[in-house]
């Protein structure tokens, strides 16, 4: 391939008419033309790569998740992890009937493995990075749509506000279930040795409710550790007040505090235009609750839609302190660059002593 020159000042060792090849990547010159060089570099300039680049942030992007199958395309984005991945979406997919349907004829195994598999997909996908499954938060209706439903189901009027979430999990009628998904969680963080995996409890009413389900939880092997976080969803008015009174820290569920706190049916179309979480009492209620939780040690984050949809939103976040915004990955780029103008913007405005005031500013 002809001889190498290395090391030469280029005025010395080059004469005039001289024909070389300089192949950069390696910080290689060789004499004469090297086509095998000149040919890998031209199937390289054939490619255009374009390296995007976001400042860093003390705010943390993360992104919510619903399909495993979809991990892989998305583990690339810059997102510090899966800050909520919904457990439904593993029900209506790949499992189709009702858990205790499933009990009864016999094959409780197949809650367990597909729900493992499906977790476990995402946890691989984005590891290191932590991912926050939400445990299953099925309405009563909703658990009627799967196949034999009909016979577990209770019909109720405002299942939204009825037998969901946290009081599932310890009712004599339903704790079996709870227990597969647990050994779901088992399998995935200790046979998959995914040690990512972490659990949020949704729709948690009282403090006395949260200390059930973690009692079952450690009667069970998942126990709370340095590497192993259980979070809860904030999305009750008590979870608000009580802030330092729950589990290791929230992610805020704006769609059910904002209708909980406004009174409204988030479902009923006749009263859509009062749901707004930029309402001013939600924004306080928010406020608050990143406060108090930080005071207690917790950390706070939001999974709920208001990010992805109100830019004006996220950096009411960012100014009230929180520690992570969870969004939609399409969102993820907007969200990542948006929060880094605004942190930009909140250093500008102390520097300057023209910080903004926010109407959800209060004492």
């Amino acid at each position: 391939m002809g001889t190498t020159s290395r090391g030469l000042a280029a005025t010395k060792a080059l004469k005039n008419g001289e024909i070389i090849t300089v192949y950069a990547k390696n910080g290689v010159v060789y004499v004469g033309v090297v086509k095998d060089v000149v040919k890998k570099v031209e199937k390289t300039a054939d490619k255009s790569v374009t390296t995007e680049y976001f400042l860093p942030t003390a705010t943390r992007i993360m992104m919510n998740l619903g399909d495993p199958d979809l991990a892989e395309k998305y583990a690339s984005l810059p997102a510090g992890g899966i800050g909520l991945m919904r457990e439904e979406f593993l029900w209506t997919t790949y499992i189709h009937q009702h858990p205790l349907y499933l009990i009864e004829t016999g094959h409780p195994e197949r809650v367990v493995n597909e729900l493992a598999n499906g977790i476990g997909k995402v946890a691989r996908a984005m590891a290191p990075r932590p991912v926050v499954l939400r445990f299953s938060d099925f309405k009563s209706g909703e658990y009627r749509n799967l196949k034999g439903g009909d016979k577990y189901g209770p019909h109720e009027p405002a299942d939204l506000l009825g037998w969901r979430g946290a009081s599932r999990y310890y009712d004599p009628k339903y704790i079996a279930t709870f227990e597969l998904e647990l050994a779901a969680v088992k399998k995935v963080r200790n046979e998959f040795g995914l040690k990512n995996l972490q659990v949020m409890i949704p729709f948690c009413r009282t403090v006395d409710e949260a200390r059930k389900v973690t009692k079952i939880m450690e009667k069970h092997g998942v126990v709370r550790s340095a590497d192993f976080k259980i979070y809860m969803m904030a999305e009750i008015p008590a979870n608000i007040i009580l802030a330092d009174q729950f589990i290791d820290g929230y992610s805020i569920g704006s769609n059910d505090l904002t209708m909980l706190l406004l009174g409204c049916d988030r479902n009923n179309d006749v009263i859509s235009d009062l749901f707004d979480e930029r309402n001013l009492a939600v924004k306080r209620a928010i406020r608050h609750l990143i406060k108090v939780a930080h005071q207690a040690g917790k950390t706070i984050s939001i999974c709920g839609q208001a990010p992805s949809e109100y830019p004006e939103f996220t950096e009411f976040l960012v100014r009230s302190g929180i520690d992570y915004v969870s969004v939609n990955p399409d969102m993820v780029k907007v969200t990542k660059l948006n929060v880094a103008h605004y942190e930009q913007r909140i250093l500008l405005d102390q520097a300057t002593g023209l910080g903004k005031k926010d109407p959800a500013d209060y004492n």
